[in-house]
């Protein structure tokens, strides 16, 4: 089958990465279906193929979207993703990330759809024995957040094993960065991720930037984190898919680049490709933030070919900046 034969149905395409990924496999020559609640997702932020609004644990909405379209493949986007929401709310964490990617499973096998792409995290490891982490590394989630991916990632491995349901878990480190073309960018309410924070003390949208805890064990005291391009992972879902619609095996991969960047080191590219002076405020450590966390993604480099296409962090920034530039001028 080519491309345009095949339909890929996106949970949660319109949130961050979401969306990015049905613009990537819209210009690839894929049918696209989106479904999303907008809890956290934009509308507007879906650039094209159709779209559904509705909960992924809506049997008789997921039939009637299976019965109308000839879905070869699903992506899932839709996890809640706030650590510190998930330990204050562990409910809503393992009822949406757990109880209703379950709902989105049997929903697929029903009609015999056996082909699943799973955001997952890096969240899964917990505080790391070693770095560079490989996938391999312990399992031992810290928070509701990165058990609840850990928890999908085994229902997944079960749902091979009974019902020959193939998967491939991408487990994200930082994603950062914004579409090239400037179409489409970071917008969570809160915001909680680092580079977009800095870069609004940038501009102006907030008056500064926290930076929690600057005596870890580290060169400058502030934590190292691997922050990878937007664009990078949907490229590495792309391959998955490829992966999955050629009857490849089943796997979980590390997508980072491999590079750890301290909280200063992004605060000081930052300024330079900004040109701003980003006003800081040190505060205490939050509990839980390890020192160093850094992806070893040699086994997606080697089994799905993927080479990170914008691996510095002055890429990332400056397509975050011309992003958070447009959303200050909107």
């Amino acid at each position: 089958m080519t491309k345009t034969a095949h339909t890929i149905l996106v949970v949660g395409g319109a949130g961050y990465i979401g969306s990015h990924m049905v613009k990537v496999l819209l210009a690839e020559g894929y049918r696209v279906v989106t479904l999303d609640n907008l809890s956290t997702g934009y509308r507007d932020a879906v650039v094209g193929g159709e779209f559904i609004l509705g909960d992924m644990n809506d049997r008789a909405l997921l039939r009637t979207v299976f019965a109308d379209h000839a879905i070869s493949a699903v992506m899932h986007f839709a996890s809640y993703i706030q650590v510190g929401e998930s330990v204050m709310a562990p409910s809503k964490y393992y009822e949406n990330n757990v109880t209703n990617t379950l709902a989105l499973l049997d929903a697929m096998l029903e009609k015999n759809i056996r082909r699943f792409i799973f955001s997952s995290s890096a969240a899964v490891y917990g505080t790391p024995m070693r770095v560079p982490i490989d996938e391999d590394h312990p399992k031992a989630p810290i928070n509701p957040y990165g058990r609840s991916k850990w928890i999908v990632e085994q229902i997944l491995s079960d749902y091979e094993t009974a019902y020959g349901l193939k998967s491939i878990s991408l487990r994200y480190f930082n994603a950062a960065g914004a579409d090239p073309g400037g179409q489409l960018g970071e917008r969570h309410e809160p915001e909680t991720h680092l580079i977009p924070l800095i870069l609004q003390a940038a501009s102006g949208r907030r008056p500064s930037i926290s930076i929690f805890g600057n005596d870890y064990d580290t060169p400058d005291g502030t934590c190292i984190r691997d922050y990878v391009h937007v664009a990078d992972l949907c490229q590495a879902h792309g391959l998955a898919l490829h992966r999955l619609l050629q009857d490849g095996a089943s796997g979980v991969f590390n997508l980072g680049n491999g590079n750890g960047f301290s909280v200063m080191e992004v605060v000081r590219a930052a300024r330079e490709v900004t040109g701003k002076d980003i006003p800081l405020e040190i505060k205490t450590r939050r509990e839980g933030d390890p020192p160093r966390l850094v992806a070893d993604s040699t086994r997606a480099i080697q089994e799905l070919a993927w080479r990170p296409r914008f691996a510095s962090l002055s890429a990332i920034i400056a397509d975050a900046w011309a992003w958070e530039r447009r959303l200050q001028s909107h």
